[in-house]
């Protein structure tokens, strides 16, 4: 065996030892949704098992649904993803291409924003939100989420919009182009992978927050991270049930990625294939 075929074979068993890491916790999420309470209870565990969708039709259709605290958990996500991205692409092509005053002032500050932690701030939000009476309300944790998620999406597209040869753009403007026709028709078409990991991250972000939204939620607004704890007990846990929804909350976020795969893709190698943008 030469060398480069061990070389190979290391690497290769490596990669696997990693998927498996990541991988296990999901097959056995789905293996224990589809047991009943005594099979996913039973030692040793059992790997041979009649299936059921019981747990399933629980969480679905019983008295404990989460199918409104999934409504709720898409309607934060999506409102946040969509006002985040309307915000973050003209603010960020504004600090990768506008000369300003304070230029340098407001890039630190998006950043710096990222480095606050969240446990230090929730008592701040609460006490707003309670004096303007948004709490257990839609709008009031998506403005609480883009506090986060919209300084992140900035610092993340500057870097895609500085990639973007400023040729392209004193082209269009000579064609008699307006800045904003240009951003609209040249720019974004070219950073579309990066726009498309954005907002896969802030989706991402919103969908499995968990602090702010069981402080900030009630029995109004429910998100699905918060009910996933109605299966969860000082007696007892439920753990078909609770195994049924984390696959639910998941599925979500895999048809996201899968979706969005080929501009994921094309977002993450952007920046090795344009080098010579930035001035």
């Amino acid at each position: 065996m030469t060398l480069k075929r061990v070389r190979l074979f290391v690497v290769m068993a490596i990669a696997a030892i990693f998927l498996l890491a990541w991988v296990f916790p999901i097959i056995w999420s789905l293996l224990n949704s589809l047991k009943t309470d005594q099979d996913v209870l039973a030692y040793p565990p059992k790997l041979m098992f009649s299936p059921t969708l019981e747990a399933y039709r629980d969480v679905l259709f019983g008295s404990a649904a989460i199918l409104p605290n999934l409504i709720s958990s898409f309607i934060i996500s999506i409102g946040t993803t969509i006002i985040t991205m309307l915000m973050a692409v003209p603010a960020a092509y504004a600090l990768a291409r506008l000369r300003f005053r304070g230029k340098r002032f407001a890039g630190f500050y998006v950043l710096a924003t990222q480095m606050l932690p969240p446990v230090g701030i929730i008592i701040p939000y609460f006490l707003i939100l309670r004096r303007i009476g948004w709490i257990d309300t839609y709008q009031g944790i998506i403005l609480i989420y883009l506090s986060f998620s919209l300084p992140f999406a900035i610092w993340l597209l500057v870097s895609y919009f500085e990639d973007i040869p400023f040729e392209m753009e004193e082209a269009a403007y000579l064609d008699g182009a307006t800045r904003l026709r240009t951003l609209w028709r040249v720019i974004i078409p070219q950073v579309r992978g990066g726009i498309a990991v954005t907002i896969v991250f802030v989706f991402l972000n919103a969908w499995n927050e968990f602090l702010f939204a069981v402080v900030l939620s009630g029995n109004t607004v429910r998100p699905v991270t918060v009910a996933m704890f109605n299966f969860v007990s000082v007696e007892q846990t439920l753990w078909a049930k609770l195994a049924a929804v984390s696959v639910l909350a998941m599925l979500p976020v895999v048809v996201l990625g899968i979706v969005a795969q080929k501009n994921i893709v094309k977002g993450l190698t952007v920046g090795a294939v344009k080098g010579g943008g930035r001035r």
